[in-house]
């Protein structure tokens, strides 16, 4: 989602001046923005923090904003103060699941989406299914969701043949699957883990390649992660350094990048590998599925199933010219529907249109 915000910030145009709010400080994110921008941090404390909406009211009737845009359940309750601040327009934008909802079956949820989003004026969902949830389940007008999905630079996530040579020497002689995400339950690091080991204890004939396992970012189930390889004596062919500024860099010296995560909604890590020319397996939930086309630049597999998760990595690596081949299909495709310029033209389409 910051990735996302990152992106949009800077090729938006000098049409629009941002000022971004925190909810309790600003992540390296920040860095990487290239354009004025001003941010302000509303100090939220642990727990529930009714000081907050005080804070955020004050903020907002101090600025003249045309639109106020909150992303995700936590900064939706923000929504109530916009509207007493009467900010003119009003958008929330949903990105994924809660980790505590992953089947959005929660009413609570539901019933907060209800009631904090009656000023709001448009919903934009990045996938089908977070569309079909704001009208279907949530109850919102589908005149008021538009979808847009995420957007990809594909100048800067680009085949590299050189990118092979930064892995370490005792990783880059092998197959390598690679992942790209936060070390925390919902992205699911420990399955891709135990679908690895059972991979290598699985007997190869001798022209089948040795696999090895690449997973970046940091968080925390990281060290865990890192313990398990090590027992199951695989440490030598695994590589997990930790938060990484040079991601694009690294993507294309993958053989497949392999998403294991218990919930999305676009995924911006599948459309940097698409775009970096590497197939996809990915769990089948909230957007993949729009993004991987089965059989052709992808696979998909059920979450938290490492059997299957393990199974799809097996048949590729039997077959890497199938992967080789899959992987020129997901840069194609993300050329052709995933540009980061179509998202930007969509977002810059919507606020236009707010504002008549």
């Amino acid at each position: 989602m910051e990735n996302g915000l990152v992106n949009l910030i800077n090729r938006l145009g000098p049409r629009f001046e941002h000022t971004i709010l925190t909810m309790s400080g600003s992540s390296e994110f920040r860095e990487r923005i290239k354009v004025p921008v001003q941010i302000a941090d509303l100090g939220k404390r642990e727990g529930q923090d009714w000081g907050v909406y005080r804070r955020a009211l004050r903020y907002l009737r101090a600025h003249p904003f045309d639109i106020f845009h909150t992303r995700n359940l936590a900064t939706l309750e923000l929504q109530f103060p916009a509207l007493i601040a009467r900010v003119p327009y009003r958008i929330h934008g949903e990105h994924g699941l809660d980790v505590h909802d992953l089947e959005n079956k929660n009413r609570k949820y539901r019933l907060m989406r209800r009631v904090f989003g009656v000023g709001v004026h448009r919903f934009v969902a990045l996938s089908r299914a977070l569309e079909s949830y704001l009208v279907d389940d949530v109850g919102i007008s589908a005149s008021r969701v538009v979808r847009i999905c995420n957007g990809v630079d594909c100048n800067r996530f680009a085949p590299d043949a050189d990118a092979r040579l930064r892995f370490p020497e005792s990783v880059r002689a092998r197959f390598i699957f690679g992942t790209v995400g936060r070390m925390q339950a919902v992205k699911d690091p420990l399955t891709l883990v135990d679908a690895f080991i059972s991979l290598c204890r699985q007997q190869r004939a001798p022209e089948t390649p040795a696999p090895a396992l690449v997973m970046l970012g940091d968080g925390p189930l990281r060290i865990e992660a890192q313990q398990r390889l090590d027992a199951a004596g695989l440490g030598e062919c695994c590589w997990l350094p930790g938060s990484r500024s040079d991601i694009a860099s690294l993507l294309p010296g993958l053989n497949v990048f392999v998403l294991p995560s218990l919930a999305e909604g676009i995924s911006n890590a599948i459309l940097e590998a698409m775009a970096s020319g590497l197939p996809v397996i990915a769990t089948d939930v909230g957007g993949n599925g729009e993004l991987v086309e089965l059989g052709e630049s992808g696979w998909l597999v059920p979450r938290s199933d490492a059997y299957a998760l393990c199974a799809a990595m097996e048949s590729l690596l039997r077959t890497p010219e199938v992967a080789e081949q899959a992987g020129k299909c997901a840069r194609d495709r993300a050329l052709e529907n995933f540009s980061l310029d179509l998202m930007v033209k969509k977002y810059a389409d919507l606020y236009m249109q707010l504002e008549g």
